[in-house]
């Protein structure tokens, strides 16, 4: 079976490309865990991300953005303290002002998933990498969604991230055509 080059063969990286990666999402809560993850992930490996993700989970109650925007600085302080995440305030301090973007998006458009996607009229951009090496960093698109959303008072949400973020969220189908997911992940309904 062929997968994308970058998954190598650690067993975590490959169960998230063969089930995750790339399928496409629309369900807001699952959005703003890849957010939330993106932007940690920044200056890091994915895999370092991927490999704290459950403890993410736990010390960011399950990812729930509607309590992320009420942290305060003795939760701020207790994540500070948490070894099992990335311990950086001002990554800290950026999940609790994109929970709170997050949510006047929500106002503002129905649901972030109405948002996100309008930017591709609501289909996944189908690319045909035959190579790794191949793949951007960053987009046209991704430079757009990037200033809007920073427009709109968030952080962390540079344009190599929000490309990541889009490719992790099936907004964009970065598998490489001689994967097997590549074609896979076009049938694959919406999460």
């Amino acid at each position: 079976m062929k997968r994308c080059s970058w998954c190598k063969n650690d067993a975590l990286y490959m169960k998230y490309h063969d089930e995750e990666w790339g399928v496409p999402v629309k369900d807001d809560e699952l959005f703003f865990e890849f957010l939330l993850l993106e932007g940690f992930q920044a200056g890091l490996s994915w895999i370092t991300i991927l490999r704290k993700r459950e403890n993410f989970r736990k010390a960011f109650d399950n990812f729930d953005y509607k309590k992320i925007a009420t942290y305060d600085e003795s939760k701020i302080k207790s994540l500070l303290q948490n070894e099992g995440i990335v311990r950086n305030k001002l990554k800290i301090n950026s999940a609790i002002s994109n929970a709170n973007a997050f949510m006047q998006i929500q106002k503002d458009f129905g649901s972030f998933n109405n948002y996100i996607w309008k930017f591709v009229e609501g289909k996944t951009v189908v690319n045909k990498w035959e190579r790794h090496e191949e793949i951007p960093a960053r987009t046209p698109l991704s430079d757009t969604i990037s200033k809007d959303l920073k427009k709109r008072g968030f952080n962390f949400v540079g344009s190599t991230i929000i490309y990541a973020f889009l490719q992790a969220t099936g907004i964009v189908n970065d598998h490489l055509e001689s994967c097997f997911r590549h074609g896979e992940v076009a049938t694959i309904h919406f999460k």
